[in-house]
């Protein structure tokens, strides 16, 4: 069956679920609280959606439970909390980054303020352990705790990697070495994590589990590069992000702290003032003459041969794996 067959048996069911998990704050003296939550989550009060994101990360989840030979219906509310998870961060990471805007909508902070946009990322990782533990209810017990410590690690690299994040913006002595625990933390872990816990919870052996983990690091470490080399290089009429802003904000993204590393022109611009948005096609130009890009497309190429070489050696069952080489590769192959 094909990946897109899959998801729309499985993303319905996990909109359910996530509708669901919510809904515990859906009551008389808290209804605009769930409305903030319910906002950020892509619903609106008439039960129609808008942009809500691509549900990646527990469709990882579900694939993998499948792959393993488990039934993915019953991991639906493990994949509920990854996703809850990983929009509880985003909601802390527009208040951290300032920014005004997530899918074409004002932020959380933006409508209602820091504090309450603050307690609402908290409400959905709240929510989250929640919805995990509710996997108890048609699963080994004993799986859904290991699942649930999985999670949980997985949370804290995120603030690990929120940290470094922070801490980067104004030191100019990174190296492309400090990139990748950044990274880790920040993007890798969770589709680590999602891919892990599918397995987990289909009961799979131990080795496998590992391997699955390795290929979500991977493909995790993978969308990164891309994201950074579209935040730079990218068609803004494709991609639907201005290729100004990385350079304009100052991201320490790899392209970046390559071209640093070179201590050339390109890291000579960028000690002496900030980028202005006029210049940032002349400064992109000087990254990639200084081989910046090219640097980059390989590293992403790498990662992505050794994240499809970890989904290969889990053997996952054969009318399963075609499905998640095909989310594989149509995460890293993205509009440019």
């Amino acid at each position: 069956m094909s990946l897109e067959a899959k998801a729309t048996t499985m993303l319905p069911e996990l909109e359910t679920e996530l509708r669901r998990q919510v809904a515990r704050l859906h009551a008389p003296r808290t209804e605009p609280f769930f409305n903030m939550l319910a906002y950020h989550m892509g619903w609106m009060p008439d039960g129609s959606s808008t942009p809500s994101g691509k549900r990646i990360r527990p469709l990882i989840v579900l694939l993998v439970a499948e792959a393993c030979g488990g039934q993915w219906l019953r991991a639906i509310p493990a994949a509920a909390a990854v996703e809850l998870v990983h929009n509880f961060s985003l909601v802390h990471d527009d208040i951290e980054d300032h920014s005004p805007a997530r899918r074409g909508r004002p932020t959380v902070w933006q409508l209602h303020g820091v504090p309450m946009a603050i307690n609402a990322g908290d409400a959905l990782f709240a929510i989250s352990s929640q919805s995990i533990l509710d996997a108890i209810s048609n699963n080994d017990p004993e799986l859904v705790v290991r699942a649930a410590t999985c999670l949980h690690s997985a949370c804290l690299a995120l603030t690990a990697g929120q940290f470094l994040d922070m801490s980067y913006e104004k030191r100019l002595d990174l190296t492309v070495d400090d990139y990748w625990p950044m990274v880790e933390g920040k993007t890798a872990a969770l589709i680590s994590a999602a891919a892990e816990i599918g397995a987990i919870l289909a009961g799979a052996e131990e080795e496998t589990v590992r391997l699955y983990g390795i290929f979500g690091r991977k493909l995790g470490l993978a969308f990164q590069v891309l994201d950074d080399i579209l935040g730079i290089w990218g068609d803004e009429s494709k991609t639907g992000k201005s290729a100004a802003s990385d350079l304009v904000d100052g991201k320490r993204s790899l392209p970046v702290l390559f071209g640093l590393g070179n201590r050339a022109e390109f890291a000579r611009r960028w000690v002496a003032s900030p980028i202005r948005a006029d210049e940032t096609p002349a400064v992109a130009e000087l990254l990639k003459v200084e081989g910046a890009y090219a640097y980059s497309v390989e590293q992403a190429e790498i990662l992505t041969g050794a994240a499809l070489e970890a989904l290969r050696s889990a053997q996952p069952l054969a009318s399963d794996q075609g499905a998640l080489m095909e989310l594989a590769r149509k995460l890293l192959t993205r509009p440019s």
